[in-house]
């Protein structure tokens, strides 16, 4: 492993710490940064995240995906957790916390915005971001490219039914800009690019180039994570810093949610007899968000400084750190399953 992957969570603890500090002092720069989106999706961050996919998506060998069909139940697995167990535990966990336990400290307003902005989260499955957590998880890239694109073509059909019945509405406005130009920017185009780049390198009988190229491109990966969580924390420092109670009761059923639904997952994924490569990436996609467009929808439906933004904001802010304790977790453990 690079310096860059060993000492990880200290490069992202110190990132999140300068950008909270920069966030406070130059905020309008950050305002300047946020405001370069098109359909909610900010310009400067999916530059950032395709510059960590797209030596991921090289990687792939779209000979081998032919054979991903002779391995169903790890893809059988995400999906059941995806769209079968999360959206409805994340509801759940919810209504609990903000109707029970905290019942008496947060006013019913904002308890029902914050509750809508988790199941915004619970509906949305990550598209992007899974490539990271794969790479870091040693997880085979063409298993985690098919999980990826079947997940996304039943987010496309399943995220409005699932959300509206969740949310209790049934004129749910999806932004579907939002999520199309999402899945182009983070799927499709790297995915396009890593095809052609690998084909050209292959052209060398020995492999020579493409392995040469790839170590090249190992620590540009890290360095678009890194960039990402500066901007994150930096978009989103003043409100850490004037909200921290809120944020602390938003983030603890997020956490147990993220956790829980890791468990379930990496245990079914044990019980399945999955090889590591696979279980991996198949339970991260299920515990991290597509954060953009639970983002987006939280915004369009309740607006901007609304809780159901806020809930959906935490889930940004908990994300890497969570995922990257997750990381840890199923790279110790891969005497637990099959080998690849």
């Amino acid at each position: 492993m690079s310096i860059f992957e060993r000492y990880l969570s200290v490069w992202v603890a110190l990132c999140i710490a300068v950008g909270v500090l920069l966030g406070n002092l130059i905020p309008q720069q950050f305002a300047t940064i946020a405001s370069l989106e098109w359909a909610h999706v900010n310009i400067v961050v999916a530059v950032l995240i395709w510059i960590m996919i797209y030596p991921m998506m090289v990687q792939i060998d779209f000979s081998a995906i032919k054979d991903v069909g002779k391995k169903p139940k790890g893809l059988i697995l995400t999906l059941v957790i995806n769209w079968l167990v999360k959206p409805f535990t994340m509801a759940a966990l919810g209504w609990l916390f903000f109707k029970v336990f905290f019942a008496s400290i947060v006013d019913p307003q904002s308890a029902n915005e914050y509750i809508a902005g988790m199941i915004l989260l619970g509906v949305a499955p990550c598209t992007a971001m899974v490539f990271v957590w794969s790479q870091l998880t040693k997880g085979d890239p063409n298993y985690t490219l098919v999980q990826v694109s079947v997940n996304d073509i039943i987010m496309v059909f399943a995220f409005a039914p699932i959300a509206a019945f969740l949310l209790g509405v049934s004129d749910i406005t999806v932004p579907w800009e939002t999520l199309l130009l999402s899945v182009l920017l983070y799927v499709v185009l790297p995915l396009i690019a890593g095809v052609v780049t690998r084909h050209q390198l292959e052209k060398g009988r020995d492999g020579v180039g493409l392995h040469r190229f790839l170590a090249q491109l190992k620590p540009w990966s890290v360095i678009g994570l890194l960039g990402t969580v500066v901007l994150l924390f930096g978009f989103q420092a003043q409100t850490i810093l004037q909200q921290p109670q809120t944020i602390v009761l938003i983030a603890i059923p997020l956490l147990i949610q993220t956790y829980g639904i890791f468990v379930i997952a990496y245990g079914g994924a044990r019980i399945l007899k999955l090889p590591h490569n696979v279980a991996g990436p198949a339970c991260l996609i299920g515990t991290s968000n597509f954060f953009e467009l639970a983002v987006a929808v939280a915004i369009s439906l309740f607006g901007l400084h609304s809780g159901a933004a806020l809930a959906t904001v935490v889930g940004v802010l908990v994300e890497v750190p969570v995922m990257l304790s997750l990381v840890y977790i199923i790279n110790r453990t891969p005497h637990w399953f099959n080998p690849a």
